[in-house]
Parts: structure tokens; C-alpha cells; sequence
């Protein structure tokens, strides 16, 4: 006991010694606060917290885990940037979804958070300056691209900043314990596309029930006794439910695409990805030939969709992302060289790639 009480004295000290370098680090942060607003800087920098998670990652030598050395340095960066301004970020609401636990990720929780109830509003909130930053879905790894997303870029002049990429495990909540007692499910068309397998062989004949969001799901659970929803643990957590089953999606890889919109323009970071949109002349080989200059310049198209443009019909509206910032120079030529052969060309933004959470 004497060993242990020796160990417990050094990590006690240990503890204090970390949080004294917090508050030194805050009086700094302070102090960069005081610097960005006499120069009427932006306040916050994703190229810059990128820098940060990158460069603590690379000098950790252990055992301290890496993925739990982002997650607290995340909240770290998330707390000083609450001290130097406080930062609004709308996203789809309500609180509880899997997009508010993208945002989450990526913001950390000391952001102040605006859910609505359409994408379309978090649109609206970010060019009305009712927050600084939107977080949107734009695709999941099974179930394809989130077309209404694509749709609002049309008519938008925001930019994408981020991306975030978040490993989605859906659960079953409810009031009740027993997987058997269960007469409904809620959720989301998403969530409910991405556990149909499941749903039929453990709840046959069980009636399902779209809602706005997963979240809303687990609001119509908590009020439903014999109900249930598909949703995310932290929504259980929101809403006082059980998670009766966990990890239900019939892909064990699952994953989704979230983009972070703003009116900002972000800096390069060397692991950027480029997203632009177009729409091409009606004439055989238009597409080979608009798609032409990525393959020159030896360029990745990691994503290429298409969507009806809804202004004429038989007009379709492209949608592509590559690796590299516009600001590289063979991204830079490669995209100039599509002005030719393109009706309608825009840059919808520039910005590091994201990873897996």
C-alpha cells in the first residue's frame, strides 16, 4: 500500500502540474485574443488546429494513445478558442445527431451550438451571420450522397472549410430493456436504409416510422414506452433511453461525410481536398473532355456526382472533388483549363482532408 500511495502522491502532482500549463497556455490564448482583435483577424484557424493535433501526434513517443491525445487536445483547443471569442455552429438538429456529434468532433463541446430542423437552414443561418460555421451531410459509404446537400450549393456562395469523416454506429434506444417488448421504431430514412437487414431478422413485422432526424427519433422513443429509435449513443444519453442493442447497422464499416460551410476561405495545409461544380455543353465527348486536364495533371478525383439542375431540363449540374488546394498550381491549371468546355464552373471550396473519428 505504501508503493501505491507513492504512485498516487506523483500522479496527483503530475495532475496539478498539467493543470498549472493549462492556465499558462490560456493566459496566452488570452493574449492572442487581445492580438486578433486589434488586427481584426478571424478568430478561429482549422489550418492552424490541424498543425497542432498533427504535430503533438507525431512528437508522442507513448504509451499515451494517440486517438485519446486528439480527443482531450481537441477540447483544449475548443475551450481557448471559447476564451478568445465565443464560436456558433448550426448544424442539423435537434441536439443528438449524428451530425451535432460530428460537430462535436470537430469544434470540441465548448462551441456554442445552433440546431435547426433542414439543411436548408443551416444554409441560411451561416450567410445571415447567425453562426459562423454550418456542419451538413454530404454522403454516407452505403447509402450514397445526401442530394439535398448538393442542392443548396447550387444557389449558395458559402465555402466549404472541413470535412469530417465519422465512423456512424446506430443503436437501438428505448424506455424499455427488452428487445421483444418493442411495437415501433423510429428514426431517420438514413438509419432506418442502414439497418433494414437488421430490422427484419430481429424485429419482423415491427412497424417503422420515418422522423426528421435520429435525434427526433429518440425524443418520440422517450415519450412512447413500447416504441423505439435507431440512433446514436450520445442521443441516449440526451434523452434517458437504454440502448437495448448496440452497433445494429448492417455494415460494420460505416461511415459518413459531413462538410463544414462558411464564408471563409481556408489556408493551404498540404493534405487539402478541392470541391467544384459545373455543368458541360450538349456535345459527344464533353465530359472526357472536361475530365481531361485532371488526368494531365496527374490529379485524384476522389468523388464525381451528378444532379439535375433544375433551371432546364436534361441540364445536370457535376459535382467533384480532388486532392490538392486550389492554390496548388497543377490544381490551379487543371481547373482553369475547364472553362472552355464548360456552360457554369464554381469553386466550392478548399480544405484538409479529413480522417476517420
Amino acid at each position: 500500500m505504501k508503493e501505491l500511495d507513492t504512485v498516487r502522491r506523483n500522479i496527483d502532482r503530475i495532475d496539478q502540474e498539467i493543470l498549472n500549463l493549462l492556465n499558462k497556455r490560456a493566459e496566452n490564448v488570452l493574449e492572442v485574443g487581445r492580438i486578433k482583435r486589434s488586427e481584426k483577424t478571424k478568430f478561429y484557424r482549422p489550418d492552424r488546429e490541424r498543425q497542432i493535433l498533427e504535430r503533438l501526434a507525431r512528437n508522442n513517443r507513448g504509451p499515451f494513445p494517440n486517438d485519446a491525445l486528439k480527443a482531450i487536445y481537441r477540447e483544449v483547443l475548443s475551450a481557448s478558442l471559447a476564451l478568445e471569442e465565443p464560436l456558433k455552429v448550426t448544424c442539423l438538429g435537434p441536439l443528438g445527431t449524428f451530425t451535432h456529434l460530428a460537430a462535436l468532433r470537430h469544434f470540441g463541446s465548448s462551441a456554442a451550438f445552433v440546431p435547426v430542423d433542414s439543411i436548408k437552414k443551416v444554409f441560411e443561418n451561416v450567410e445571415t451571420n447567425k453562426a459562423e460555421y454550418g456542419v451538413v451531410p454530404i454522403e454516407n459509404s452505403n447509402e450514397g450522397v445526401v442530394s439535398h446537400t448538393l442542392d443548396m450549393f447550387m444557389d449558395s456562395d458559402l465555402q466549404v472549410v472541413a470535412e469530417i469523416v465519422l465512423e456512424v454506429s446506430h443503436n437501438l434506444l428505448s424506455r424499455q430493456t427488452e428487445r421483444l417488448k418493442i411495437r415501433k421504431v423510429y428514426s431517420h430514412p438514413q438509419g432506418l436504409a442502414q439497418c433494414r437487414g437488421w430490422l427484419e431478422a430481429n424485429l419482423p413485422g415491427v412497424p417503422v416510422a420515418e422522423s426528421t432526424s435520429t435525434a427526433k427519433a429518440a425524443e418520440l422513443a422517450a415519450r412512447d414506452p413500447k416504441s423505439a429509435a435507431i440512433a446514436s449513443e450520445i442521443a441516449a444519453r440526451m434523452y434517458d433511453l437504454n440502448i437495448v442493442e448496440r452497433n445494429i447497422q448492417d455494415s460494420r464499416r460505416n461511415v459518413t461525410r459531413f462538410l463544414v460551410i462558411s464564408k471563409e476561405f481556408p489556408h493551404r495545409t498540404g493534405n487539402d481536398k478541392t470541391s467544384i461544380m459545373f455543368s458541360i455543353k450538349h456535345k459527344p465527348g464533353s465530359l472526357y473532355e472536361v475530365l481531361l486536364p485532371f488526368k494531365r495533371s496527374k490529379i485524384n478525383l476522389t468523388k464525381i456526382e451528378s444532379r439535375p439542375s433544375r433551371r432546364k431540363a436534361w441540364e445536370y449540374i457535376f459535382f467533384v472533388d480532388m486532392e490538392g488546394h486550389i492554390e496548388d498550381k497543377k490544381v490551379k491549371r487543371a481547373v482553369d483549363a475547364l472553362t472552355d468546355n464548360c456552360l457554369y464552373l464554381k469553386i466550392l471550396g478548399s480544405y484538409p482532408q479529413g480522417k476517420v473519428s
